[in-house]
């Protein structure tokens, strides 16, 4: 790398980091979701507007394809993306627990079928002509078409969790422990989707494939949830683990990328593997060892949600262009459409697992926010030449506008003092303590000794 490409690439990162920062808080002021500021400075620095107004600045800030700025970018949304996950995992709580499991159950067996094969079976009336690609394959549209209907966002509401100081909550785990299930299956379909319309490679068999794809990513799953977290306890405290006695930040990262590493050997998606990373190293359903890596993770969150959180959602609005095959029809009737199924088989759902009222609302709109997995399922399927560029846009607006609306209803909610389930006290948040950017744990304490209440445990 020569000084001039280094020069660029530190360039290109200041921007980045700056732009984001300046317009997420901006957006945390007007009580918005602080990564929808975010996504929009990649839109500002993207192709949709100084691509527009100045398209040499914007392709030197963002490379061009092969280039070293590129590569160095695409490294940093990965990087990102991984400790997002890392960090959701790591603060979650009670995920998958005994008192989770019927809300998950009714969850997973109504609120994520019920959208899904609704949006299948309306979408053989739709014209799918008008949404389809240059592969030209009808069915991979209808797929994507149901896919997108029932998805929930890991990555985004996570950040919104995180932002609220509400991923330890009860609540937090309900909805992560279900998206984590769901998204197995959902990517699962795509999988599908990607293969009926490209030629099979090297002859082999399209169920066989995808058969074994799934029974891949289903026992790496039971494995990190179930195995894992009990051979990592006993790696912490092994006395030749010279590492984790001697630099736990670093342990925790090689952690992460053990993790990262195995899932990619064998095709699995890396999110899941990022977030089972941070819930195996701090024990797991247990959270036996979350007071032992409590320093370490602080530390890693401190610089992810400073430098490498806010890139990546900032290269994921540089990605968006809002401009070429627009349209406002087709936006309005997938985004309503699409709300109106996902919002009704949730509410559906929590209600038949015993949640009344308000932990309803909150819970379905929660579900609701597609963002990351909307736009990454939008650039995979547009990308496969399933979908043409109308209904990529729409995918992504709708993935953009679900997120927003989700962080700004348990921003609403919190900021009231209401809880989000109401047999779990220590949901509620402090109204000066979720919206203070950069409170630390002490702070977020206090502010419950100021409040009157129990802080979560």
């Amino acid at each position: 790398m020569s000084n001039t490409e280094l020069a660029a690439v530190i360039v290109s990162l200041a921007v980045i980091v700056l732009s984001a920062h300046l317009l997420g808080y901006l957006f945390e002021r007007m009580h918005q979701p602080r990564l929808v500021g975010e996504i929009l400075a990649g839109v500002l620095v993207g192709p949709f507007l100084l691509g527009r107004v100045a398209p040499e600045m914007s392709e030197a800030l963002l490379g061009t394809d092969g280039s070293v700025t590129a590569s160095v970018l695409g490294f940093t949304y990965w990087l990102g993306l991984l400790l997002l996950m890392f960090i959701s995992g790591s603060e979650v709580r009670r995920v998958l627990g005994q008192e989770n499991r019927k809300a998950t159950t009714w969850l997973l067996a109504v609120g994520t079928p019920l959208p899904f094969f609704i949006a299948l079976g309306i979408g053989f009336f739709l014209p799918l002509d008008r949404l389809t690609g240059p592969a030209g394959d009808e069915t991979s549209v209808l797929l994507v078409l149901a896919i997108a209907a029932a998805v929930t966002s890991i990555p985004v509401i996570s950040r919104i969790f995180y932002d609220l100081r509400i991923l330890h909550t009860r609540f937090a785990s309900i909805v992560l422990g279900t998206a984590l299930l769901e998204d197995i299956a959902l990517w699962a379909v795509l999988a599908v989707a990607t293969a009926m319309a490209a030629t099979t490679e090297m002859g082999r068999d399209l169920a066989n494939s995808v058969t074994e794809h799934v029974g891949v990513t289903l026992v790496y799953m039971g494995v990190g949830l179930a195995v894992a977290p009990h051979l990592l306890r006993r790696l912490h405290r092994a006395r030749w683990n010279v590492v984790a006695h001697a630099s736990p930040v670093a342990y925790a990262i090689l952690i992460l990328l053990a993790y990262a590493a195995v899932a990619a050997l064998l095709e699995v998606n890396l999110v899941f593997a990022a977030f089972l990373s941070g819930f195996g190293l701090v024990g797991g359903r247990s959270g036996s060892e979350r007071r032992r890596f409590a320093e370490p993770l602080d530390a890693i969150q401190k610089v992810a949600t400073a430098v490498f959180i806010p890139m990546y959602f900032a290269i994921v609005g540089t990605q968006l262009d809002f401009g070429e095959g627009f349209s406002l029809i087709m936006l309005l009737a997938f985004l309503i459409g699409s709300s109106v199924l996902c919002l009704s088989s949730i509410a559906l759902a929590t209600r038949l697992a015993g949640f009344r009222g308000l932990e309803i609302v909150n819970l379905a709109i929660a579900s609701n926010a597609r963002g990351g997995p909307g736009i990454v399922l939008a650039s995979v399927a547009f990308e496969a030449g399933i979908i043409n560029g109308a209904f990529f846009t729409t995918l992504v607006l709708t993935a953009v506008f679900t997120s927003q609306f989700a962080g700004w209803w348990l921003g609403y909610v919190l900021r009231r003092g209401w809880p989000l389930l109401r047999d779990d006290v220590g949901d509620v948040v402090p109204p000066d303590a979720a919206l203070e950017a950069g409170s630390t744990r002490d702070d977020v304490e206090a502010a419950y000794e100021r409040e009157g209440t129990r802080p979560p445990v």
